[in-house]
């Protein structure tokens, strides 16, 4: 079984309840993934790509490959 839920960080401790389904089981593997971090990086690096003249140009350089086979 898998749980994937987002938890919050308090005194940098995180406090897990698991599921009746997981009584017994004596390891578990967890993986700690900084969301908020990741998100706001993606969008910041995403708002400079929007000004950034090669991405532009390599978006163009697509949209114009692609406008042949968008018209069939």
């Amino acid at each position: 079984m898998i749980l994937r839920q987002v938890y919050t960080v308090e005194n940098n401790q995180v406090v897990i309840t698991l599921p009746d389904s997981f009584k017994g089981k004596h390891k578990l593997t967890v993986t700690i993934e900084d969301l908020v971090d990741t998100k706001l990086e993606k969008i910041s690096l995403l708002s400079k790509a929007s000004n950034d003249p090669l991405f532009i140009s390599d978006v163009m350089e697509v949209t114009e490959d692609f406008k042949i086979s968008d018209n069939e």
